[in-house]
């Protein structure tokens, strides 16, 4: 049987397993997909030898983007642009890499939370792989303004500087850059516990906080932006659940329905 497989550093937490699992039972066909703990240094060797024993397909989640990215003999159009693979599927002797981070993230926005980005001012955290996959997602649904917030001002300014509609700015400087109907966290912040100091200014009458991580990781942010008077805080569990069914596509031919399974999750604590 063909194997696919989430690579990640942690990795344990991920629910990707149950998500596929569950799409394969709707749509009666056998998956076997499982969870494979790799760190940068380890990654490459761990993708060739899952590619030995079968592998036919795998998602990619922190820190690997970018490194999955640079393993691709090819890749999808939105993956050479924003530089970033969430999703490889084998191709013959070799990997094509595709990124469903930023359709996962659209198709949560507007299905689950009722959120157009069209028109609107955006504020991105983050400029590393899933940064980018959103980033050039939101652009491409039209945004009014998209600014981007990193720690470190260069790794924004080189994510803004390829998008028409963006500019970079200081994490020192988010209280004095006005507000905003949409804030994205998509720095990895959460998953080591930090918390954040977000002002009451970057949030417009009616904003969403919007965090792309999920669970425990999510909370950090959400907390931080209830306090600073977000009218809405959510986490991307619907996103996970999303861009994960664009790739079970890729692999099977086949799209799931999404309903069901975010609805379950949820019910199960997720």
């Amino acid at each position: 049987m063909p194997r696919y497989a989430v690579f990640g550093q942690p990795i344990a937490h991920s629910l990707s397993p149950r998500i596929h699992a569950a799409f394969g039972e709707q749509l009666g066909i056998a998956v076997d997909y499982r969870a494979i703990e790799s760190g940068r240094e380890t990654f490459a060797q761990a993708l060739e030898a899952f590619a030995q024993d079968g592998g036919r397909g795998a998602n990619v989640t922190l820190p690997l983007k970018e490194d999955a990215a640079a393993l691709c003999a090819s890749s999808s159009d939105r993956a050479r642009r924003c530089g970033s693979v969430n999703t490889l599927v084998r191709d013959g002797t070799r990997w094509h890499g595709d990124s469903t981070d930023g359709a996962g993230l659209l198709g949560d926005l507007r299905m689950r939370h009722a959120f157009d980005p069209a028109g609107r001012r955006v504020l991105l955290l983050g400029a590393g792989g899933a940064a980018r996959a959103a980033a050039f997602a939101l652009a491409d649904a039209g945004v009014r303004e998209l600014v981007v917030a990193n720690r470190t001002r260069e790794r924004a300014e080189a994510l803004a500087a390829r998008l028409s509609a963006a500019r970079a700015t200081a994490w020192a400087e988010l209280d004095r850059i006005g507000a905003f109907d949409l804030v994205a966290n998509a720095t990895a912040a959460g998953h080591a516990g930090a918390g954040f100091d977000l002002p009451r200014s970057l949030f417009a009458p009616g904003a969403l906080a919007y965090d792309l991580s999920y669970g425990a990781a999510a909370q950090p942010f959400l907390a931080a932006a209830c306090g600073a008077g977000a009218a809405r805080v959510v986490d991307g569990l619907g996103m996970l659940v999303e861009q994960a069914a664009e790739s079970f596509a890729l692999w099977h031919g086949r799209r799931p329905e999404t309903a069901p399974v975010h609805a379950a999750l949820r019910a199960h604590g997720a």
